[in-house]
């Protein structure tokens, strides 16, 4: 943990984020001096959110103003700074017309702030956030292998995506830039591979990963496609950011970040579980291909969607777990955190009979340590008599008890087919 006014500086790149928010939060926590960057300082509303993650930090952070697609102010953004944490990505301002347009401002804007780095002559380490489409972003699958660190997506092949292809592009740059520089401006690289970034929010906006819990949230689908996912925690990601960061074994690698692999439909049972009690509706029923390819025609992105369809993509985490020595957060709990945030911060409305969840359940030992002697015997009683009328103690607890995807959805399902139906009339 760094500590006192010696601590060292580290910016990090994108401060409004949601892998940003929770590395700056961390990192404010662990006592080092941030600086992040954003694109305009004049938008209150998200600088008063990042200025408020660590009120009680030893360091308040500093925001200055640099733009990925600009040369300036990123000189004045890596002064005095001993590290780098690369995590923003550009954002076109308007819908891109063709591939350069996503390509160009991430690979030319990454080389921006390495280059920055170099002039800089007091970084001793950068690490960038890249992502598992870097590692294996094609939609064709190898038979059983489970992909690792040393494996590279294949820019050229013709099944590539412009995103997955920008951050092989952006990535490789980076390691190649860092090759070419002379001996005296050359610093540390580590490079963090995260699969679909899942976890609580810590600011109003929403991120286009948690984006997939939303619409579950909300019913913003029908029906599930069925797609797998390489599903990590922002929390975990976070911590492997610090890790790549601090330990001196880190440099040079590349770290995928991953808990498990999922298909969609179980992410939307353990919401379903959770969340059918408080009124939220969550589809579960699997979306035929047929219907996904009719909607494809309707809705454009649903068509980088079906080359995925019944495919399940495995990433191998063993570094993370020997190097950066993390044990990934259970699913579960990420999947429900996400969700509960999401309602918190006002994103996804809150239901008539939402509750707060784990807040309140943390509140009701207090409330037992109230209750007379006498009650608290009758209350066993009427639970024993509960227990002797319902059979089996732990049938509750089986899978089932989520009830078969037919039912919950029977309604709204029985629509969705006559709706599919008279499309193909």
């Amino acid at each position: 943990m760094a500590s006192g006014v010696d601590s060292p500086l580290v910016l990090v790149t994108g401060a409004t984020g949601f892998v940003s928010t929770h590395v700056i939060k961390l990192l404010q926590g662990e006592g080092y001096k941030v600086r992040g960057t954003v694109r305009n300082l004049k938008d209150e509303d998200k600088v008063k959110q990042i200025r408020e993650l660590s009120p009680d930090a030893q360091h308040p952070i500093e925001l200055v103003e640099a733009d990925l697609t600009k040369d300036e102010g990123w000189n004045e953004a890596v002064k005095d700074c001993s590290y780098v944490i690369h995590i923003a990505s550009p954002v076109p301002s308007s819908p891109p017309v063709n591939e350069d347009d996503i390509l160009q401002p991430i690979v030319e804007g990454t080389k921006r702030v390495l280059q920055a780095c170099a002039d800089a002559g007091t970084i001793k380490r950068v690490v960038l956030t890249s992502s598992t489409f870097a590692i294996h972003g094609e939609t064709t699958l190898e038979e059983d292998k489970v992909y690792n660190e040393s494996d590279w997506t294949d820019t050229e092949s013709t099944t590539l995506d412009s995103y997955s292809k920008s951050k092989t592009l952006g990535e490789k740059g980076a390691w190649e830039f860092i090759k070419e520089l002379p001996d005296d401006k050359k610093f540390e690289l580590a490079v963090i591979n995260p699969g679909l970034v899942l976890g609580p929010v810590l600011s109003s906006t929403v991120s286009s990963s948690n984006e997939i819990v939303k619409k579950l949230l909300e019913r913003g689908i029908p029906m599930v496609p069925r797609i797998n996912l390489s599903v990590c925690d922002v929390r975990d990601v976070a911590e492997a950011h610090l890790k790549a960061m601090t330990t001196p074994s880190a440099n040079g690698q590349r770290y995928i970040i991953s808990t498990q692999n999922v298909w969609l439909k179980d992410i939307a049972l353990i919401l379903c579980k959770e969340f059918k009690p408080q009124g939220y509706r969550i589809p579960t029923m699997n979306a035929p291909y047929f219907a996904l390819w009719l909607n494809s025609f309707i809705d454009k992105s649903v068509r980088p969607v079906l080359p995925r369809i019944g495919k399940e993509y495995k990433f191998d985490n063993t570094r993370m777990k020997e190097v950066l020595e993390i044990n990934p957060l259970d699913l579960t709990q990420t999947i429900v955190d996400t969700a509960y945030s999401l309602i918190e911060h006002g994103i996804v409305k809150k239901s008539k009979k939402y509750k707060q969840g784990k807040k309140e359940e943390e509140d009701q030992p207090v409330e037992e340590e109230k209750k007379t002697e006498e009650e608290i015997k009758q209350e066993g009683k009427s639970k024993e008599k509960v227990e002797n009328n319902s059979g089996d103690k732990n049938e509750k607890e089986k899978p089932t008890e989520l009830e078969p995807e037919d039912k919950p959805e029977k309604v709204d399902d029985e629509q969705a087919k006559s709706e599919i139906e008279a499309t193909e009339k």
